[in-house]
């Protein structure tokens, strides 16, 4: 059986489903907190799930895999640990009970609804949600990024086609059954991120005779390194830029709200404990296999399309798999379009909900009924869906505009370090203020938009001292940069401007104190 039919058999089975769940999942989303939030009683499967596929997309498998697989080689494995271990593991513990007690004793929905409730400023939700609309989009345009060539090993269609398809299919389960739908949806997307990454690291290793030769190939590639080694050892070439990427995509998580909207909707005390575990493992497996597979991408280098010597980034992984098995091809087809379409899903929810609750409904001068307010975020959901389709295709059309790849790359870092900083401390600090969550949004769109400006006009910033330099070489270090800097930002300038009141702040933090019964097993008295 060939590729392509293959494939299309899979495809139509999986895009069977993805609306069948869409259709099952309609009944939970009749009222905006079913429709936002599945009813506050999402299991830990499902909400472990959501927050994993949300977190890695086709740009994770297809991009950052080939990218820093290329430019570390092995030690890439890194990032995924670290994505595991601080991006899921350590932001569970962290944010997940206390988000789901404070954003249900405030009636929280969005991240932008959260700061607006918690330090009392409805200019302050209105600012997170331009923030959050303007940074969102790229971001979900980048979603499409190397489906192309994925695509072209088993069908002969135009990329648009492909774009079209996806979102096609994914606007209708989440238009038709919300949250729930999309939780469901990327449990099965998840199962086959799952067992598809396993399957394709199995291929690759066994194609070049095994892990020991493999990675005796890759010690013997000098490389850009300059020195044999480089790219089979621990920390890889460059250390450094290694621990930047690990921080921007494991703590970035923390401040991203398709990510943390995920803690609003769990069930119950003892799913976050089961929530954590599944996460984590489920992270482990998926991105650490990602960069772990993406590592031995320069065994390939005599085949990467290269530009002007350096490789095109998204070409690597798909060169990778070209010479795969037919099954094998197939089931990567599926698993980069489930990854695509959960993370798709996710952020076309997060951007209409954020949109129609934070800045729609202040600003109407009528009540809004539920019903009303569930209608708009669905036409919301269809002018994402369709501006991000559009982003991607003019992208893929027109390569010189520029402009679309670099807000991609600065988006992740915007977002973390407008909101890391603010959200944590909002969560733990009664003493953080609506002037130093203000001041931390500037300066984290600030550091976003100098490092754009930078990118575009080719500004050489070697001039402009180690440090500066270093820092906007690229989005990546500006974006830790960013994020860092706020932890740093707001309680300092927390301490010298003006308090909430003691009493509006203790009735927020009372959510904490209040009086719950558990079992000895549970607690210990």
């Amino acid at each position: 059986m060939s590729t392509a039919v293959l494939s299309g058999i899979m495809l139509v089975i999986f895009f069977a489903v993805m609306i069948y769940v869409g259709y099952y999942s309609r009944k939970k989303a009749t009222d905006v907190n079913g429709f936002v939030l599945g009813g506050r009683a999402v299991g830990p499967w499902l909400t472990a799930f959501a927050f994993g596929t949300s977190y890695f997309s086709a740009v994770i498998f297809v991009g950052y895999a080939g990218q820093f697989g290329w430019n570390f080689g092995m030690a890439a494995t890194w990032a995924g640990l670290g994505n595991a271990f601080i991006g899921s593991l350590l932001a569970w513990n962290v944010l997940g009970r206390r988000t789901r007690v404070m954003t249900q004793h405030v009636d929280a929905k969005t991240m932008p609804d959260f700061f607006g409730k918690r330090f009392g400023s409805t200019p302050l939700k209105v600012a997170a949600s331009i923030i959050v609309f303007i940074f969102l989009i790229p971001y979900t345009a980048s979603l499409y990024n190397g489906l192309s060539s994925l695509f072209g090993m088993a069908f002969d269609i135009p990329y648009w086609a492909v774009i079209v398809i996806m979102a096609v299919l994914t606007g209708i389960y989440v238009i038709v059954g919300g949250y729930m739908a999309t939780a469901i949806n990327d449990f099965i997307q998840g199962i086959i991120m799952l067992f598809g990454i396993v399957a394709v690291i199995a291929a690759v290793i066994s194609s070049n005779g095994g892990l020991v030769n493999a990675a005796k190939g890759l010690s013997e590639i000098t490389g850009d390194a300059g020195w044999n080694g480089a790219y089979s050892s621990f920390f890889g070439p460059d250390p450094l830029a290694l621990l930047f990427v690990v921080l921007l995509t494991s703590l970035g998580t923390w401040g991203l709200p398709q990510m943390v909207g995920k803690f609003y909707s769990i069930k119950s005390e003892h799913d976050i404990h089961k929530g954590t575990v599944i996460s984590t493992v489920f992270a482990i497996v998926v991105a650490g296999g990602c960069y772990f597979l993406g590592g031995f991408g320069r065994l390939y280098s005599g085949k990467v399309k290269m530009v002007d010597g350096k490789p095109l980034f998204d070409t690597i992984v798909p060169t990778m798999l070209s010479t795969l098995p037919t099954i094998i091809i197939a089931v990567v087809i599926v698993l980069v379009l489930s990854a695509s379409m959960s993370t798709l899903s996710s952020l076309v929810l997060t951007s209409s909900s954020t949109f129609t609750l934070d800045v729609i409904k202040p600003a109407s001068k009528k009540e809004m009924t539920e019903k009303k307010q569930v209608t708009i975020m669905r036409i919301f959901i269809v002018f994402f869906i369709v501006v991000s389709a559009v982003i991607a295709i003019i992208k893929d059309a027109y390569p010189t505009v520029t402009f679309i790849a670099q807000m991609m790359g600065v988006s992740w870092g915007a977002l973390a370090g407008a909101f890391l900083a603010p959200f944590l401390y909002g969560l733990y600090w009664k003493g953080v203020t609506k002037a130093a969550t203000v001041v931390c949004f500037i300066w984290g769109c600030g550091i976003a938009v100098l490092q754009l400006i930078v990118t575009l006009g080719g500004i050489d910033v070697t001039g402009w001292g180690p440090i500066l330099g270093y820092i906007f070489k690229s989005s990546i270090n500006s974006g830790v940069v960013a994020m860092v800097g706020g932890l740093i930002i707001v309680p300092i300038v927390s301490a010298f401007t003006k308090k909430q009141s003691k009493e509006e702040v203790d009735e927020i933090f009372s959510c904490y104190d209040a009086q719950v019964e558990t079992t000895a097993k549970e607690y210990l008295e």
